[in-house]
């Protein structure tokens, strides 16, 4: 792709930035020598300047458009990085009318804070909880750049919508205020809270004593939120709106105690919400963390998270399909953590995660990779899973995962088909399971290989050992799943789906012709 101009770097100016007051804004006319960097990754140092430009800065808008809520965007002046100069339009703390933030030239938007998408109208879907719904729909449209700091993140509270969709040349990033001063390198994370979409579908573990899991009066909190942030009902079909084509970066900031928020939080969302090519790109805490509800994703991609890159829990109903998830080298936890032990094991619904087409680079030395408790049930097929530093590839906790077929809500024992693993040590223990117990219930499966080599190209791309794997026919599964033509996140006949919308860092590179995530896109 040819629509994003390589990592413009500011002279004089650029270091200047670092003295900056609290909110990191700037008066307009700040300027320096500029390059463009054409290598292909971004990498965590800084480049050194051409004496010659062979680009200009971005150069601020004019000022701030006028949208439908009633306290509107409030013009801020400006922020410079190394892309150039920018108009910042900070948004209003609570959206209380359907509005969209435009894509503008030389314009970003900010969070000051907690930003709401409406309010929130309760765990049913009319006024029986003698709440109402708002029915506020909050749409950005492609190439907008939203940056926070601190503990600001975006709910979108229950009874209202967004509409974030980027496209392949143009994709929505969500992102940090170093990020756009050009501070950060590639182990930066954690420098603001993260995207949270509540909703109305089912979850477990309730906050409300004596409450009936999977119903109506069962919620639950948003992790860290000071103010209340409650998500839960009992509509599998909610919709908290539709997402695609987005980055999330560095994410994960601690909001209270030990709670920190991930790139992408769903709180019981329901299956009418839609949720493709996302990616999150270190964040502090998981890549995404779906808590509950019913969530369908294809498209996902997650590097450099630095807890779980993939966490499920609360009863969650998840399909995914098309999925990479890498971590940097040395940080980290596991790839997939599967729910919690705890007293509400037998809770209903039960969670039933089913994955096809991921690609899994595990880059720590640590206790597993994949680890599925709690009585969750969790199927993957088509996939392939490289431990570079001998961490073990998976560990299922108790024979309640391993053998369990009747009981409420139960989809039957864990589940593994074309599922290949390169590990040192291919299974662990549990708490209940033994490695030989895990590894029976996988030699069970079809296709699987634990002692497979992989050849995978530039850690996600097939070789010709992926390729040669038969694949499982995951349509039996449910009508969201594609027959592939072969295992892996990204093959021949499905390659260019990384092309575009993504960002590449010292970890991975996806696109040649995309910025590194240490700098901001600058479109033609």
């Amino acid at each position: 792709m040819t629509n994003f101009y390589r990592s413009l770097i500011l002279g004089t100016s650029a270091l200047a930035l670092a003295g900056c007051g609290a909110d990191e804004i700037v008066s307009p006319g700040t300027g320096g020598n500029i390059t463009i960097n054409t290598g292909g990754g971004g990498g965590g140092g800084t480049p050194t300047p051409t004496p010659t430009p062979t680009s200009s800065l971005v150069t601020p808008a004019a000022g701030c458009p006028t949208i439908s809520d009633p306290v509107g965007l409030t013009d801020d002046g400006t922020i410079s990085g190394p892309t150039g100069e920018y108009r910042v339009c900070t948004m209003p703390a609570r959206f209380t009318a359907s509005s969209t933030l435009p894509y503008i030239e030389g314009l970003l938007y900010r969070m000051n804070g907690r930003v709401d998408v409406g309010t929130d109208g309760g765990p049913a879907p009319d006024a029986s909880d003698g709440l109402s719904d708002t029915d506020v729909e909050l749409t950005i449209e492609p190439g907008v750049i939203v940056y926070a700091s601190g503990s600001s993140f975006l709910n979108v509270n229950r009874g209202n919508t967004i509409q974030a969709n980027g496209t392949a040349a143009r994709p929505i990033i969500f992102t940090s205020r170093d990020n756009v001063q050009g501070l950060n390198t590639d182990s930066s994370s954690g420098q603001w809270g993260g995207v949270v979409l509540s909703g109305r579908a089912p979850v477990t573990d309730c906050i409300a004593s004596g409450a009936t899991p999977g119903s109506v009066n069962c919620e639950r909190q948003v992790e860290g939120a000071a103010q209340p942030a409650i998500f839960g009902g009992a509509t599998p079909g909610d919709s908290s709106g539709s997402m695609s084509y987005v980055q999330i970066r560095y994410s994960g900031f601690v909001l209270s105690g030990d709670s920190e928020l991930q790139s992408l939080t769903t709180g019981g969302t329901g299956s009418g919400t839609t949720l493709s090519h996302i990616m999150s790109y270190n964040s502090s805490d998981d890549g995404v963390e779906f808590f509950g509800g019913e969530v369908n994703v294809t498209n996902l991609i997650v590097v450099g998270a630095e807890d779980d890159s993939i966490d499920t829990d609360t009863g969650v109903k998840a399909n995914l399909q098309y999925v990479i998830a890498i971590q940097r080298p040395g940080a980290g936890d596991t790839i997939i953590e599967a729910d919690s032990d705890n007293a509400f094991n037998d809770s209903t619904p039960r969670q039933n995660t089913r994955i096809s087409n991921a690609t899994f680079v595990h880059q720590k030395a640590d206790d597993q990779v994949i680890r599925i408790r709690g009585f969750a049930d969790y199927s993957i097929a088509n996939s392939v899973l490289v431990s570079n530093q001998g961490t073990a590839c998976l560990r299922v906790d108790g024979q309640e995962e391993l053998t369990r077929t009747t009981g409420p809500d139960e989809s039957g024992p864990v589940a593994f088909d074309s599922f290949v693993l390169d590990c040192a040590t291919a299974f662990r223990d549990g708490s209940g399971a033994t490695a030989a117990d895990v590894q029976t219930v996988f030699d069970a499966g079809s296709n699987n290989n634990s002692a497979f080599t992989n050849t995978l190209q530039t850690l996600f791309r097939n070789g010709t050992n992926e390729d040669a794997v038969n694949v499982f026919d995951v349509t039996a599964w449910g009508s969201f799943f594609q027959l592939p033509a072969r295992v892996g996140a990204v093959f021949t006949e499905n390659a260019s789906w990384v092309n575009g919308w993504t960002c590449n860092s010292s970890t991975v590179t996806f696109d040649n012709g995309v910025s590194g995530c240490a700098t901001l896109p600058v479109y033609n």
